[in-house]
């Protein structure tokens, strides 16, 4: 069944005319016939109503586009002297277009007068004009035209989608289909954000705050099918002009990628991850959980050292997640006094205690369709353990004060630098929060156990602080600084690395290069020395050092510190700040 639509401005009705008598030349020949009226028409010429009359045509009150139950137009014929705005030409199922001309000097004529004998011959002219367009090998050629082009792009690789300046979508392809999950009918006259609830474009739509002014735009992108799949597509975005040069909507082509991102991940050629940089296995690890994890609705507890970027991890796991249009709450459960405590995380009502002059949203209640980030969990009182528990178990609270449950869905990560299994031991945090908070662990291990990514993450850092400090000049790094910087145990990790960092510049000159001397506590020794190993074990375990082992060592090594660090079992910058600290 084609799907054919006339259109016309017109008091006349010059589309229900034209549609009567198509319905009467093409019956049984498989077309449905629609016609609709753009120009807002309230009433209808009652002289065409009489010469229709004449002929038994009754003419309907006319109807507009959002009265039509079609889900697609395979054909649109528009009438000349009356035509449509370019605007409403962006039908759904993106159509053939064609134009029927009719006699100006007829439309001029019944302007300028009532005589019926005017409307006989417009009626008249309209009956050959959609014989001749009838005919058997004039439609057949619209026809063969319309699923050539349909043929063509449902050939395609690519997706292909069309939208008008409301997000209605116009057209959809077969390869679109096949790679959303949706039909054709599921998704044409629809607005894309019903469809796709996560935003089939992303983060990048621009169309969320009002109709945007572009030419064409390209990026790569995560989308998630109907079934909840997350693909990476490509996409490219062309506006879509009338006449006027004026924007009527947009069609967009993307391609999937999601092996290729897949293969780049496997081959570990990404070297950073959502702000998390590294290149080491322990990294590459934590970028797989972040990306396998992210769309699971499974708590997840990081664990590492103060400084190794817990929450950078746990704001990548929301933005790689569905949740990721919804917010991303922090609260660090360390810095806020326990006696406030329960009134961040769930609010409270007017009254209920002193200094409470409103009712106020708790941070789960602002989280809800989102994620909540719970930094240093170990330090929250036991009363407040109970608390949590319910709201990860059941998604319920009450607020400080109410009575009134209030329900939520939200995604709980947490962190600690703590050992939370001796914690439970010491009797410190329950066993039962543990495991319910820990249903995905993440270790992020500490600076000194991935050496190897101490340059690549000094100098993406060392660009940061220069961008802050709004310096640009290039400053670089000498290798006895990187030498310096890799010797190092970084107890405070990459936050005392960026430290080190705003500590250096404050000392290079502009253009120059970061140098040893330009470290805080840096004592002057046999910095170029070429003759370096790794650290050892002992190193990572940052050994203790006392006066007496340093001069025993200084001894045997004869005065030579690098060669005494390495009897101590630590670092040349661990011996040179020890002693350094001597001195003083």
């Amino acid at each position: 069944m084609v799907n054919l639509l006339f259109a016309s401005s017109s008091d006349l009705c010059l589309e229900q005319i034209c549609a009567v008598f198509s319905e009467e030349k093409l019956k049984g020949r498989g077309y449905k016939i629609f016609s609709v009226n753009t120009g807002n028409v309230k009433k209808v010429d009652s002289s065409i109503v009489k010469v229709m009359n004449e002929i038994g045509i009754k003419l309907k009150k006319p109807k507009s586009f959002s009265e039509l139950p079609f889900k697609s137009i395979d054909i649109l014929i528009s009438i000349a002297s009356y035509g449509i705005e370019e605007k409403s030409l962006f039908l759904p199922g993106y159509p053939t277009r064609l134009t029927l001309q009719v006699s100006e000097t007829l439309i001029k004529d019944i302007k300028n007068s009532n005589d019926l004998t005017v409307y006989r011959l417009l009626r008249d002219e309209i009956e050959k004009l959609i014989e001749g367009f009838c005919k058997q090998y004039y439609l057949n050629a619209l026809k063969d035209a319309t699923e050539t082009t349909r043929f063509i792009l449902d050939s395609l690789a690519e997706g292909i989608i069309a939208h008008d300046m409301d997000r209605k979508i116009t057209y959809f392809n077969k390869a679109a289909e096949e790679f959303t999950g949706y039909s054709r009918k599921e998704v044409i006259g629809r607005d894309c954000h019903d469809v796709f609830p996560g935003r089939f474009c992303g983060l990048k739509c621009a169309f969320c705050d009002g109709a945007p002014v572009f030419d064409s735009v390209n990026y790569v992108t995560d989308t998630y099918t109907k079934h909840g799949i997350k693909k990476s597509i490509e996409m490219s975005v062309v506006g879509i002009k009338g006449n006027r040069k004026e924007l009527i909507g947009v069609l967009a082509s993307f391609r999937d990628r999601t092996r290729e991102v897949d293969l780049e991940h496997r081959l570990k050629k990404n070297h950073s991850f959502a702000g998390i940089i590294g290149k080491d296995p322990k990294m590459l690890e934590v970028f797989e959980l972040i990306r396998s994890v992210a769309d699971s609705k499974a708590p997840v507890l990081i664990y590492g050292a103060s400084g190794t970027g817990k929450e950078l991890v746990a704001s990548a796991v929301h933005n790689e997640s569905s949740r990721n249009r919804n917010r991303f709450v922090t609260v660090n459960c360390g810095a806020i006094p326990e006696n406030l405590l329960e009134s961040e995380l769930f609010g409270h009502k007017k009254g209920a205690f002193t200094g409470a002059v409103r009712d106020k949203k708790g941070r789960f209640e602002l989280a809800d369709g989102g994620t909540i980030f719970l930094d240093e969990i170990g330090d929250i009182s036991q009363a407040m353990q109970v608390k949590l528990l319910r709201v990860i178990q059941e998604g319920t609270f009450e607020k400080v004060g109410g009575e009134e449950t209030v329900k939520v869905n939200v995604r709980v990560i947490s962190a600690t630098n703590k050992n939370l299994k001796q914690e439970i031991e010491k009797g410190r945090f329950r066993e039962d929060l543990y495991y319910r908070l820990s249903v995905v662990p993440v270790y992020l291990p500490p600076l000194c156990e991935r050496k190897g990514d101490i340059p690549l993450i000094a100098k993406v850092l060392l660009k940061r602080v220069l961008e802050n400090e709004g310096r640009d000049d290039k400053v670089t790094f000498s290798q006895e600084a990187l030498s310096i910087l890799i010797d190092y145990d970084w107890p405070g990790n990459i936050r005392e690395l960026q430290n080190w960092l705003q500590y250096a510049l404050i000392k290079v000159s502009r253009g120059g290069a970061i140098r040893p001397e330009h470290f805080p506590n840096f004592i002057p020794g046999n910095e170029n020395s070429k003759s370096r190993k790794n650290v050892s074990a002992g190193a990572a375990k940052r050994k203790k050092l006392s006066e007496q082992t340093v001069r025993e060592a200084l001894v045997k090594a004869k005065g030579n510190k690098v060669a005494a660090a390495k009897i101590l079992g630590v670092g040349r910058a661990t011996l040179y700040r020890f002693l350094n600290s001597l001195s003083k």
